[in-house]
Parts: structure tokens; C-alpha cells; sequence
């Protein structure tokens, strides 16, 4: 089954993979104070801009992870001391769905050492919550946040289940664990 792009978030780790029909063509980086997800060298140039973005990245005491440009202000909301679920509801609703051929929603997710919250905005709805055990919400197929079976505990096992899940067209993976510190991984299919 083709589910888009997805998140999983639980308290603790939270991940996040790109499966791509139409831009596959993309690896995630380490860049600076977040991991980002961008073209390849040989990617075919494009005008689209919704293919490179930051994917995880620390805010306050948590970690966010999502699919597009949201990832930024919701962890400088944090920075500023928002409550997670304020932060991820105010920004998801602010920049609401992507406008382009297929209403891809925003999805999103604020882990922390011990709490984690999960979003998206779709065309017809907007939906956070508060989860405790591994939760999925997915931009096709998937966009109502439902449980999921993670595995991992490091950020380098999360990425690469999410990577080997069976969901098809996996482009490339980015995880992050809360504890003590903040561990984070990437996993591009190499």
C-alpha cells in the first residue's frame, strides 16, 4: 500500500519517512541544528517546493518531525516555551494543507523524554493528540493517527524500520530518541 509520507511518534522517539512516487529522487542530510531532506546530486531539477525541508529538529525539550516547512516554526514555538500540543496545532493550522495537485495534508509529530503529541491538517479536518504508545498518521491512506508497531529504541534502528517498512516507494528515513540527550539518524537506502 502507497500511504505517502508518515510519521511515528511515542515518548521517547519519534521518526519520520519519505515514500515518494513523483520525487524520488531525495536523501536526507545532516544539517546544522536539524536533519533535512533534499534532492539528490543527479536529481532532475524541479520548481516544486515541497521536496526539501527540514524533517527533524530540535524545539525547547522535544524533537519534531514532519513533512514539510511546519517543522521549523512549531520547534521555534517551542524554543519560545509553548505547551507541544499548542505549538503543533497553532503552526499545522496556520500553514494548513499543501496547495498542490493532491491536497497533500501536513503531518507532523513532538516527542518528548516523556510525553509525545501528533498532528495533521487535511483538507477537511484538522486533528492533534496526545499519544502514549507508537502512533502513525501518514499523508494518504493513513491520515487518521492510529497505533503502530515500532520496535526500535535508538534513532538509528527507528529510521531504518520505518525505511524497511512494507508501505511502498521508500525513499529515505530520519528518526530521533528523547532522553538524557537527543540522539537522531538518517537512513537513505545505502
Amino acid at each position: 500500500m502507497y500511504v505517502g509520507r508518515f510519521v511515528v511518534v511515542s515518548p521517547g522517539i519519534g521518526a519520520y519517512r519519505v515514500s515518494s512516487r513523483s520525487f524520488p529522487n531525495r536523501r536526507v542530510v545532516d544539517r546544522d541544528d536539524a536533519l533535512t531532506v533534499g534532492p539528490t546530486p543527479d536529481a532532475p531539477e524541479t520548481d516544486n517546493p515541497y521536496i526539501a525541508y527540514n524533517c527533524v529538529r530540535e524545539g525547547g525539550d522535544y524533537v519534531v518531525v514532519g513533512n514539510g516547512s511546519q517543522v521549523d516554526p512549531v520547534a521555534e514555538k517551542l524554543d519560545l516555551g509553548y505547551p507541544p500540543r499548542d505549538a503543533l496545532a497553532e503552526i499545522l493550522l496556520a500553514l494548513d494543507y499543501e496547495k498542490d495537485d493532491y491536497d497533500t495534508p501536513r503531518i507532523a509529530g513532538v516527542v518528548g523524554d516523556d510525553e509525545a503529541y501528533i498532528g495533521i491538517v487535511r483538507k477537511d479536518a484538522l486533528v492533534v493528540e496526545a499519544v502514549t504508545e507508537p502512533t502513525l498518521v501518514a499523508t494518504y491512506e493513513e491520515d487518521d493517527p492510529r497505533a503502530f508497531d515500532l520496535d526500535a529504541e535508538t534513532a538509528a534502528d527507528a529510521a531504518r524500520e520505518l525505511y524497511d517498512h512494507e508501505f511502498e516507494h521508500a525513499v529515505c528515513a530520519a528518526a530521533a530518541t528523547v532522553g538524557d540527550a537527543v540522539e537522531t539518524s538518517f537512513y537513505n537506502g545505502e
